[in-house]
């Protein structure tokens, strides 16, 4: 028997979201009660992993042990939920590694849970998930929303639940203060050159931005709290950030001359370091996008993170809607991806078990069923490494980075030769039985080569360890020359993966 699916939330159930952040990692605990989520455990340390970028894409060793001992507190917390309870997320500083793997294997052990990479835009539509939420949007009204981390800024609008627009630069507190003040000295020419380096990047979307217009302007995550905390205690403002205030404060922090000399009202010691960067960042955005009044949010995307594992167990996980959008952007014969689709999942079915594959390796299967075709768009020679192209590297809604690698891992080992680079960006604890879900496409996709609508016969399939015994009816087999030969190839070319193909008639 296939092994069941994840149960559906029932009262009384944990979910946790962890966001490792360029400068600080959170961990937000939530119990799910009526259809809805309570808070009830909030973690945050600073750990400023971005500090320990060196600009070639390495990881300072020295960071490494307060980012594994801040992971291993929260791995305590939430050592008893079940996996698909707890959603990972890490950000822009692994974004940039050059090896992510030699982080997120120690991570992963540490904190006990995966941890997925996402892609600056998905991080944004996280971000907004999470401020919607947590500030309801009045119907009819747009919003946008920005969150300055340590080493990204993300800017959305959206309306509703939904954003609309989605940017990610690459600027945050902790970039922007090493980038331009890191000497440490501080001094009104310096600002006024990277004020306008900065305006420039915001100038790639804020014509667009200004022309799609908002109804007000909402703040996320510690940066922009911690400037509207010294626009309030200024009292420049009561619960805001204005042009005004914003300049205020800007002319007086320029009063210092270094970043250690810096003190405001309002202004932790914590903060002080990477203050001036993240104000820099901010009083560019306010001047780029004309931005008169921002009010802020306390929550973030971690708490969109929360909100996205709910709407996935509803039924409404954005994934399946951007799977559809592929499709039609790409005009994929859908058809014949239901088709192999079907197949696909046979065969899974009859894998499940000795293989121990999971719901989440299913999931992964059925999407690459449904878009494997999408790269005849470009060309049908070499479709496949086509479409693994353009699954990696689009912007694809709700995916992870790690999922959408793994996706186009599938996508470009369904046919041919085997391609065992394309593995190399799917973590070490997945890739095994990824490599046997590509198995199962690349046979799901044979059987269906000739695009023809009469159905299957019944395939039986067996797997014991690398082993797979096929089983189709003789009758049938001798009717079908075409996907007899194939058969006999893909037994040739098995063994490039490991494992080896046996074809029985009954």
């Amino acid at each position: 028997m296939p092994t069941e699916a994840t149960p559906p939330l029932k009262d009384g159930d944990m979910l946790a979201a962890v966001d490792l952040g360029s400068n600080s990692f959170h961990m937000v605990v939530a119990r799910y009660l009526l259809g809805q989520l309570r808070i009830v455990d909030r973690i945050k340390e600073t750990v400023r992993l971005a500090e320990g970028l060196d600009g070639h894409g390495g990881l300072d060793p020295s960071v490494m042990p307060r980012a594994l001992d801040c992971l291993a507190r929260f791995g305590q917390r939430i050592r008893t939920l079940p996996a698909p309870r707890v959603r990972a997320i890490a950000t822009n500083t692994v974004r940039q590694l050059a090896n992510p793997q030699a982080f997120l294997m120690p991570a992963e052990t540490a904190l006990g849970h995966g941890i997925e990479v996402v892609a600056g835009r998905e991080e944004a539509r996280l971000i907004y998930l999470g401020v919607a939420h947590g500030n309801p949007p009045e119907p009819g009204r747009s919003r946008l929303v920005m969150d300055i981390g340590g080493g990204s800024t993300e800017v959305i609008i959206g309306e509703g639940f939904e954003a609309v627009e989605r940017e990610s630069l690459q600027m945050g507190c902790i970039a922007t203060t090493r980038r331009f003040f890191g000497d440490g000295r501080i001094n009104r020419k310096r600002w006024k050159e990277a004020r306008t380096e900065l305006a420039a990047e915001f100038q790639q979307f804020a014509e667009a931005y200004r022309r799609r217009g908002w109804h007000e302007a909402m703040g996320s995550s510690g940066t922009i709290k911690a400037i509207c905390d010294v626009s309030v205690k200024m009292k420049l403002t009561k619960v805001s950030i204005t042009q005004d205030s914003l300049a205020a404060i800007r002319e007086k922090l320029l009063d210092f001359d270094t970043l250690e000399s810096i003190k405001l009202p309002g202004l932790s010691s914590e903060r002080r370091p990477i203050f001036a960067g993240g104000l820099l960042v901010l009083d560019a955005a306010f001047g780029a996008l004309g931005i008169e009044r921002m009010y802020v949010s306390d929550h973030a995307m971690r708490e969109g993170v929360l909100y996205d594992l709910l709407g996935r167990d509803r039924q409404e996980d954005p994934r399946d809607q951007s799977i559809r959008a592929l499709q039609a952007r790409y005009e994929v014969d859908t058809e014949q991806a239901a088709r192999v689709e079907a197949t696909a999942m046979s065969l899974f079915d009859q894998a499940e078990l000795p293989w121990r594959l999971d719901p989440d390796n299913r999931r992964l299967l059925a999407w690459a069923a449904r878009i494997h075709e999408i790269g005849l768009v470009i060309a049908h020679s070499q479709y496949h490494q086509h479409g693994a192209y353009l699954v990696e590297n689009s912007d694809i809604a709700g995916f992870s980075r790690t999922e959408q690698q793994t996706l186009a891992a599938l996508v470009r080992n369904q046919r041919r030769n085997p391609n065992p680079a394309s593995f190399d960006k799917v973590p070490d604890r997945l890739v095994a039985n990824v490599q046997r879900c590509a198995l199962l496409l690349r046979l799901a996709v044979l059987m269906h080569r000739s695009h023809d609508r009469d159905p299957l016969p019944v395939v039986e399939l067996d797997v014991d360890g690398d082993e797979l015994l096929l089983r189709l009816p003789k009758r049938w087999l001798e009717g079908h020359p075409l996907t007899r030969l194939d058969l006999e190839t893909e037994r040739e070319l098995l063994p490039g993966y490991g494992h080896r193909l046996v074809l029985r008639t009954t």
